[in-house]
C-alpha cells in the first residue's frame, strides 16, 4: 500500500469512527430506542478488493463496527487451497488473514467467508462474503455450482470439499495405471497426487459454489471428504465423487424475482432484479466410499465360552488355518467352523465340554492380510481366547441355581406336591417369528441361536381350521441364503381361514444337545379389505434393466421387489403414508453396489419418488414414475432428509417495526411509511 493510500485510509477511518460513536450514542437509548438492525460492512481492505499483481502474505479487512466470526475453520474456504492452514483472526473491527503457503503465479485467489461474519452486539450477519485478489494481471470471475449427495440415499452431504482440476491435466497416460498383468491399480494420478486447483465446501443442502474460475478453460470436478487435509484422494476411507462431465464456465445476464417483505408475515412487493447467471449451476455429484478390499484382522473375542470369533475388515475365500496350541481338537469333532456370507467373520463353535470349560485356549491363526504395498500375503499370529466369565464363576452361578431349584423341590415334596428329582436342562431358545396380523404374502421366520444338529420337520405342524377341525396345511421350510441358522416357513395363506403353528418338543436340537420345548401360536390373518395395493409404472429408463423398488415407511424398507419390465407391484400394504426408492441394479446382485474410482465406475443409480404416497384400504394406487424428470437433488422427500438445511443467517428484521407500532408512529425509523392496513393489523 502506498503512502497516499495509507493517509486516505487513516482519515476515512477517523471520520467513520466519529460517525460510528455518534450513531452508537443515539442507538444506545436505555428507554427502549431503536434496535441496530444493520449488518456490518467492509469499510476498507488491504490489499484493495479485486487487487491484481498482489504478492503479499497478509490480508486485512476493516469493518464499520466490532465484529465476530463463527466456525471460521469450517466456514472460511481459501481457493486455491492452502495446504498449510492460514491464520485467521478477528481483531476488534478487523479481520487479519495470514497466508502460510506460497502463492501461485497468475492465479485468482478467493477467501470465501460464507456467513461466518456478524456484528458483535446484535449478531446481524454480513451475509455471504468473498474477498478476491489476483497474483496476476486480471481477475477470474466465473462460478460453477451444484450439489453433492450420498449416492445410496441421495442425502445432502454437508461440509464436503468440492474442487476443480484443469481438464488438460488429465492426459491419456494419467487416466489409468495398470500392473504388469494389465490389472488396473490406481486410476488417474491427478486426483490422488495433486491438490485441487479451486475449492469450495457444501452447505447443509449439499450445495456448493466454486468462485474465481477462469472463463476460457475447461475443468473436471470432484468431491472429497478430506480426512487428512491434503486436498487430494489419498485414503481409501475418504468419501469421494467424480464425473466425466467437462465443465466450461460461462455467464449471461438474467433476472430473478426477489420478495420484499413489509414485516415477518406480509409481502410488500415482488421485484425483478437483474443479476449475472453463472453456468454450469446444475452439477450433481454422487458421493460414495469404495468397498474396502484391504484385508486386516480387526479383533478376536470369546463372547461365550463355546464361541471363538475372528473378525476381518474384508472377506476372503481362503479361511484362516486354525491350529490349537495348548489343546487338541479336530474340526468336525471338537469344533465346527461357521462363517458369514462375506467371509469376513469366522466363528469356531466348540463342541467339547473340556474345551468349553478351559479359560485359556491358545491358537495359531494363518490368514491372508494386505501388506503396505496393497498385496495379499499370508500372516501368522498367536492368540489367547479367554471368556468374559471364568469357568469358576460360571460354575458358582450354576451351583447357586441348583441350590435354589433343590429348595423349591424340597418344599414341594414336604407339601406332597409333584416335584422333580433331576434338574431339567435349559431348552433351546428358538425364535418362531410370526407376524401379527399376517399378510397373505408374508412368511414365518425361524432363528436358531447355535449350530443345528437336526431339525425334525415331522414335529413342526402348520394347521388350518376347517369347520371345527384343525387339518394339516402344506408348507416348505427353506434355509436363508444370507443368514446363518435362519429358516423360513413358506405357505399359501387364504383369507379368512384360521391357521395355527404347532411345534412339538424336540423339534430342533443344537450341537450342545439342547432341544426346543413345545409351543403353539395362532396365526391371525389380516382381511383383504384391510390392505391396499401400489403399482409403479416406471418410464425414462431402458427396458430390461433390473430395478429394485423399495416401499418405505419413514426411512425403513417395508417391502421391495425386483423387476425387469419396469413395473413394480406391491400388494397387501397396510393403510398409511409411504415413500418409494429405486436402485438400478446393474450387476443384478440384488443390492446397491458402490463405485470404484480406479475403474472409473460410478455407484449404481438411486432415485426417490419425490412425493408422499398415501395408501388406503381397498384402494389400488397407480403411480407413474419417471425418475429422470427431476434433478437428483430435488427428488428425496423432505420428510426423509436427515441432514436438515441450516437456515442461512439473515439480517434481523422487523423489531423496529414492532417498536414503531408500540410508539404509535406512522413512519418507520428508516422513513418507510406505515400503511393504514398495516396499522389495523
Amino acid at each position: 500500500m502506498t503512502n497516499p493510500q495509507r493517509l486516505i485510509l487513516t482519515l476515512v477511518s477517523a471520520i467513520f469512527a466519529c460517525l460510528l460513536m455518534a450513531s452508537c450514542a443515539r442507538m444506545g437509548n436505555p428507554d427502549g430506542g431503536w434496535y441496530d438492525e444493520e449488518p456490518p460492512y467492509v469499510f476498507a481492505t488491504s490489499p484493495m478488493e479485486n487487487a491484481v499483481n498482489f504478492n503479499g502474505k497478509k490480508v486485512f479487512l476493516l469493518f464499520n463496527e466490532y465484529i465476530k466470526m463463527e466456525n471460521s475453520q469450517e466456514k472460511v474456504v481459501i481457493s486455491p487451497p492452502q495446504i498449510e492452514q492460514a491464520d485467521i483472526k478477528v481483531q476488534g473491527k478487523r479481520i487479519r488473514v495470514e497466508l502460510k503457503d506460497s502463492l501461485m503465479p497468475d492465479m485468482t485467489y478467493t477467501i470465501d467467508f460464507s456467513d461466518a461474519i456478524s456484528d458483535n452486539n446484535e449478531g446481524n450477519p454480513l451475509g455471504n462474503y468473498t474477498f478476491t485478489f489476483s497474483t496476476g494481471d486480471h481477475i477470474d470471475t466465473m462460478e460453477v455450482s451444484g450439489h453433492v449427495l450420498e449416492a445410496e440415499t441421495l442425502e445432502p452431504i454437508k461440509g464436503s470439499l468440492v474442487g476443480l482440476y484443469l481438464k488438460d491435466d488429465f492426459t491419456p497416460d494419467s487416466l489409468i495405471l495398470r500392473d504388469s498383468l494389465g490389472n488396473i491399480i490406481t486410476g488417474d494420478t491427478i486426483f490422488r497426487t495433486k491438490p485441487m486447483l479451486r475449492v469450495s465446501r457444501t452447505d447443509g443442502n449439499g450445495h456448493f459454489v466454486i468462485k474465481g474460475v477462469a472463463k476460457d478453460k475447461e475443468y473436471r470436478v470432484f468431491a472429497l471428504e478430506d480426512v487428512d487435509g491434503d486436498f487430494k484422494y489419498s485414503q481409501k476411507s475418504e468419501r469421494i465423487a467424480f464425473t466425466d462431465r467437462i465443465l466450461q464456465p460461462n455467464s449471461y445476464p438474467d433476472t430473478r424475482l426477489d420478495t420484499i417483505w413489509s414485516d415477518a408475515l406480509h409481502i410488500k412487493n415482488l421485484e425483478r432484479v437483474p443479476y449475472t447467471h453463472f453456468t454450469p449451476d446444475d452439477i450433481v455429484l454422487r458421493a460414495f466410499t469404495e468397498k474396502q478390499t484391504d484385508r486386516h484382522l480387526l479383533k478376536v473375542e470369546r463372547k461365550e465360552p463355546e464361541q471363538l470369533s475372528v473378525y476381518f475388515t474384508y472377506g476372503h475365500d481362503q479361511l484362516p488355518t486354525f491350529t490349537p496350541l495348548n489343546f487338541e481338537a479336530k474340526e468336525g469333532i471338537e469344533y465346527l467352523v461357521e462363517h458369514s456370507i462375506e467371509k469376513d467373520t469366522i466363528t469356531y463353535w466348540l463342541s467339547d465340554s473340556t474345551l468349553i470349560n478351559n479359560d485359556s485356549l491358545n491358537v495359531e491363526l494363518r490368514y491372508m492380510d494386505t501388506d503396505s504395498l496393497g498385496n495379499l500375503v499370508e500372516k501368522v499370529d498367536t492368540f489367547e481366547f479367554a471368556p468374559k466369565m471364568t469357568f469358576e464363576k460360571r460354575q458358582k452361578l450354576k451351583d447357586e441355581e441348583y441350590k435354589k431349584w433343590s429348595k423349591e423341590q424340597e418344599k414341594k415334596k414336604k407339601k406332597e406336591q409333584p416335584y422333580e428329582t433331576e434338574m431339567p436342562k435349559k431348552p433351546l431358545e428358538v425364535r418362531w417369528n410370526v407376524p401379527s396380523p399376517m399378510a397373505p404374502d408374508q412368511h414365518i421366520t425361524v432363528t436358531i441361536p447355535a449350530p443345528i444338529a437336526y431339525i425334525d420337520t415331522a414335529r413342526i405342524h402348520l394347521n388350518v381350521k376347517k369347520d371345527t377341525l384343525w387339518l394339516p396345511h402344506p408348507y416348505v421350510l427353506e434355509k436363508d441364503s444370507l443368514h446363518n441358522r435362519t429358516y423360513t416357513i413358506k405357505a399359501e395363506w387364504t383369507v379368512p381361514e384360521e391357521y395355527q403353528l404347532v411345534v412339538d418338543s424336540f423339534a430342533v436340537r443344537d450341537i450342545y444337545d439342547r432341544m426346543t420345548n413345545a409351543t403353539k401360536q395362532d396365526i391371525k390373518l389380516g382381511k383383504e379389505e384391510d390392505y391396499g395395493t401400489a403399482i409403479f409404472e416406471i418410464s425414462g429408463l431402458p427396458q430390461g434393466k433390473s430395478l429394485i423398488v423399495q416401499l418405505l415407511s419413514s426411512d425403513k424398507v417395508v417391502n421391495e421387489v425386483t423387476t425387469k419390465n419396469n413395473v413394480a407391484e406391491f400388494y397387501y400394504i397396510k393403510p398409511g403414508d409411504y415413500y418409494a426408492k429405486m436402485i438400478v441394479d446393474d450387476d443384478e446382485d440384488g443390492k446397491f453396489t458402490t463405485g470404484l474410482y480406479a475403474e472409473n465406475r460410478q455407484p449404481e443409480a438411486v432415485y426417490y419418488y419425490p412425493e408422499k404416497i398415501e395408501i388406503k384400504a381397498k384402494w389400488d394406487k397407480n403411480v407413474t414414475w419417471n425418475p429422470t424428470r427431476k434433478a437428483l437433488n430435488e427428488q428425496k422427500p423432505v420428510a426423509l432428509i436427515k441432514q436438515k438445511d441450516e437456515k442461512k443467517k439473515t439480517q434481523r428484521k422487523n423489531r423496529n417495526m414492532e417498536r414503531a407500532r408500540q410508539l404509535g408512529l406512522k413512519f418507520l425509523p428508516d422513513g418507510t411509511p406505515v400503511t393504514e392496513e398495516e396499522e389495523k393489523k
